[in-house]
């Protein structure tokens, strides 16, 4: 019988993800049940969220159960086929599947990747992703960008963060993005055209704000939370918006910690809107965010970095890199390759 490798949680992380939290598992696969695929990994995608599955906090999805598949999202190859509708040899997107090298899922729940010339398979994981449609929706619902205005996005080299900056370009704003290092700062001005950017390792972000956004915020596009938050919560105009789309530098925190903002009642005093979101809310507007971004990823308004790690056993000290900001752009997993 045909064998998988399969991650496996064991333990719910406190702090960071250590040895022991999940096991890498070999095991025996069942034939293909009618109505369902079986796709292969080609890339899995790693997120900040994966972290928030893997504990028992109350969110947007309940938690993976002890002792269960580790859940993410991947893009595969149908190798076997339980229905004429998906057949053998077609590139999809699995939607939530696990941490695995075979996932068999029902027909119906992927998804089969159009072919766009030129476009390689990674920018489903990117700007023609959940990526992609993050940034989309978050700043245009949420962030509802005017020209003229100032952008400020933290995490602005990371998957989603490089892609709302560009948007926010490509509307008309000044856009200010916050990052973690001077090469991803050079990138940020020189590749994706912020018109600014703060390596908050090295500067003083609040004194890095009052000099690129003299005119004050208008747009917060937050990845972040903590320290860099407050600092932008600080400058905001009236009527400012913020659409919070991640709060990354508390996920490996102590949950008992006071982690801010401080200056929440600044909000109040700005009337600014804050406003959650995850990107499933969004399922059913897809299409109209994927044309978007497949429009300007074709003019050449959009530019992207994938960060590939190769290797399924590599998947927990890969997912890692998000945590010490070293990735640059989406960060995805190899796990097999693509059709020749």
């Amino acid at each position: 019988m045909p064998t998988n490798k399969i991650w496996y949680l064991r333990k719910r992380p406190i702090g960071d993800v250590s040895a022991g939290d999940l096991e890498l598992v070999t095991e025996a696969m069942a034939p293909v049940a009618d109505g369902m695929v079986r796709v292969r990994t080609i890339y899995l995608s790693l997120d900040p969220t994966n972290r928030i599955w893997m504990s028992d906090m109350d969110a947007y999805l309940p938690p993976v159960e002890l002792n269960a598949p580790m859940r993410g999202g991947s893009i595969g190859v149908v190798e076997e086929s339980g229905t004429d509708a998906v057949p053998v040899g077609s590139l999809v997107n699995t939607g939530l599947a696990t941490w695995a090298l075979y996932n068999d899922l029902p027909a119906d729940a992927v998804n089969v990747l159009p072919s766009l010339p030129g476009v390689p398979l990674t920018a489903f994981m990117g700007p023609l992703g959940a990526t992609g449609m993050t940034a989309y929706f978050g700043l245009l619902d949420i962030g509802a960008p005017k020209p003229g205005e100032t952008l400020v996005v933290s995490a602005a080299a990371g998957a989603v963060g490089s892609m709302v900056g560009q948007i926010g370009k490509i509307k008309g704003c000044r856009v200010v993005g916050i990052a973690g290092s001077d090469a991803k700062c050079r990138w940020l001005t020189d590749v994706a055209g912020f018109d600014a950017a703060i390596n908050y390792k090295t500067e003083d972000v609040g004194a890095a704000l009052e000099q690129h956004c003299p005119d004050g915020i208008d747009i917060n596009f937050e990845n972040v939370g903590g320290p860099i938050m407050e600092a932008v919560i600080a400058r905001l105009n009236d009527f400012s918006r913020m659409p919070l789309c991640g709060l990354i530098s508390t996920y490996n925190a102590d949950p008992e910690a006071n982690t801010g903002p401080k200056n929440f009642d600044n909000l109040l005093m700005r009337r600014t809107k804050l406003q959650g979101f995850i990107v499933i809310d969004y399922l059913d507007r897809f299409g109209e965010g994927a044309a978007a971004m497949a429009t300007w990823l074709m003019e050449g308004k959009i530019r992207y970095e994938t960060d590939i790690v190769e290797g399924l056993e590599h998947a927990p000290d890969a997912m890692a890199r998000l945590f010490t900001g070293a990735n640059l752009g989406k960060l995805v997993l190899k796990v097999s390759d693509a059709p020749a």
